[in-house]
């Protein structure tokens, strides 16, 4: 079975760059009406991110704990 595959992985991995660099690309560009609606979701996102991690750290320091084991 790798008999049969390795030939054709080397002239994959051959043929990729002349493949990559043959293909011209054309872009038509647009007019960006809606980054400023982006911006401000992801902010929102960050936030909530944020206060997440605080959380749980907050939440894993938190050593209340008034239980203490007491030999009999």
């Amino acid at each position: 079975m790798k008999k049969f595959i390795l030939p054709f992985a080397a002239v994959a991995m051959a043929a990729t760059p002349v493949v990559a660099t043959a293909a011209d690309a054309q872009r038509s560009s647009q007019p960006v009406e809606e980054s400023a609606e982006l911006a401000g979701s992801s902010l929102i996102i960050a936030a909530l991110a944020a206060a997440a991690v605080i959380a749980g750290i907050i939440v894993a320091a938190d050593d209340d704990d008034d239980d203490f084991p007491v030999s009999a």
